[in-house]
């Protein structure tokens, strides 16, 4: 079987649609660490965007949040601090409210609101550090002078390995509704490989507990989740599989729940999900409609005969891509659900059927989603349909890594490490969506989230030191006059 079959929407459809729309180790986050370089301003590529510097905070900042009741801002880092942003004072400047001792989770992920509680997700070292368990905590009366701290769940033990790709625990959004917490586990392997972390849990590979997207009611207290797929899915707790590491989710004004994910070492593009329940979007055996060779008892990598295998790649360094015969098979009648088409004109480059790197644009075939290695983050919409018209009700993310600085990204692009605009269309003959993607500012210095409130957009910073928060002003739509 061919391992480059990748799903295209249909040339016409393209055309169709054209004329409308105009991290480093494992204590680490996921987002990708290029080479060190001097710090950049962001630049926005519109004259009606204004950007301006915020605020400066410390070393390895992840989440930006705002509380919905008291409109404060906070952001944690990776460490398990939570930080709360003092704007009362002549200065602004942020105060650590909690560290890691005070809620266990060492390996800080996930934050996120609803109304006066605080949910914060990640993961715990155990057995000496060679095992890990998730962890989501909840301060209710995060606003009071004493909030009450709940555990929502802990996972039983399972080992994290040595390498760069143990994601774990991390991105958190509330339904709509307001009754469930959707959390993202990450993949503990790169592309689904035996990681038994120096022999330590032997022949693991993913689990029941890695590479999904789960959804727990936010009243939830105390509950274990077992390594059992079935166990799990029979309490409910599964909301969809297969989705390799969603590093942020994010609701659109209509309640549909998007995933944009980080894909492996090998040439996929970056998918970006409209996540449904109880549907598969096929890791380890599919990333970005483009099949996983190492499912296949034959296959023997080499990158002088499958140009999708990077030189750089530390999966290809270390020979995480091997010859497997034991590689787990597809499970029996599961059908892969595809990733948003992006239609362009940016961030849809990809490597083609013989191996050449190619430009949507001037192919005109649709990309899943995002260009290879470009590690999508900080994903938004304007829920509020309070920006201009252009953008009101769309969608916003950001790309951490940079082309021009990343190995593995700049055989694609020199771009990246800019904010994308995300202009989304529901195509409802493949029950899918496409996207029009495009630069609006570009410049950032390792962006990993964003938040929007009302047509201002804060973007948090990740760096070992000291990063920055900027504020970034998007055109206003116009409020809609009461006269007859």
């Amino acid at each position: 079987m061919n391992p480059k079959i990748q799903i295209l929407a249909l040339f016409t459809l393209f055309l169709l649609l054209n004329p409308i729309i105009s991290l480093a180790q494992n204590e680490n986050p996921k987002p990708r660490r290029d080479k060190e370089k001097a710090k950049t301003i962001p630049n926005p590529l519109r004259d009606d965007i204004k950007v301006e510097k915020y605020l400066s905070i410390g070393p390895k900042a992840v989440r930006f949040l705002q509380h919905p009741k008291t409109g404060a801002l906070y952001y944690t880092d990776f460490d398990g601090g939570v930080y709360r942003i003092d704007t009362n004072s002549d200065k602004t400047e942020s105060k650590q409210i909690f560290s890691a001792s005070d809620h266990g989770i060492t390996r800080l992920q996930g934050a996120v609101f609803l109304n006066d509680q605080l949910f914060l997700c990640g993961n715990i070292s155990v057995n000496n550090g060679k095992g890990t368990k998730g962890r989501m905590v909840r301060y209710d009366g995060i606003s009071t002078a004493k909030p009450i701290l709940n555990v929502v769940f802990n996972t039983v033990e399972y080992g994290t390995n040595a390498t760069t790709f143990d994601h774990g625990w991390n991105a958190l959004e509330i339904s709509k509704d307001g009754k469930y917490i959707y959390a993202n586990t990450g993949a503990r392997t790169d592309h689904g490989e035996v990681q038994d972390n120096r022999g330590a849990y032997p022949n693991a590979r993913d689990n029941a507990l890695t590479a999904k997207i789960f959804r727990f009611p936010v009243d939830a207290l105390n509950i274990e989740l077992p390594d059992d797929l079935n166990e799990l899915k029979s309490k409910g707790y599964i909301y969809a599989e297969g989705i390799r590491n969603a590093y942020d989710i994010a609701l659109d004004p209509s309640g549909n729940l998007f995933a944009v994910v980080n894909s492996s070492d090998y040439d996929h593009n970056e998918d970006m999900f409209w996540v449904r329940e109880g549907r598969h979007y096929g890791f380890p055996w599919i990333m970005s409609g483009i099949e996983n060779p190492q499912q296949y008892p034959d296959w023997q990598p080499n990158p002088d005969t499958d140009p999708f295998i990077p030189r750089s790649a530390h999966a290809w360094a270390v020979k995480y891509f091997r010859n497997d015969p034991d590689f787990p098979k597809i499970p029996e009648g599961v059908k892969f659900s595809p990733g948003v088409q992006n239609l362009g004109p940016d961030a849809n480059e990809y490597r083609g059927h013989s191996g050449k790197i190619l430009d949507g644009d001037n192919t005109g075939v649709t990309t899943s989603t995002f260009t290879p290695h470009s590690s999508p983050l900080g994903l938004v919409f304007d829920t509020k349909h309070a920006l201009a018209s252009d953008f009101k009700g769309d969608g916003f993310v950001l790309r951490n890594s940079l082309g021009s600085r990343s190995s593995m990204m700049k055989a694609f692009t020199d771009q990246g490490r800019d904010l994308l605009h995300l202009k989304m269309f529901y195509d409802k003959g493949s029950d899918n969506y496409f996207v029009k993607t495009t630069r609006i500012i570009d410049s950032f210095n390792n962006p990993t989230d964003a938040i929007l409130v009302k047509n201002i957009m804060y973007v948090i910073e990740y760096d070992a030191v000291e990063a920055s928060i900027w504020k970034i002003t998007l055109p206003k739509g116009h409020k809609k006059s009461n006269r007859n």
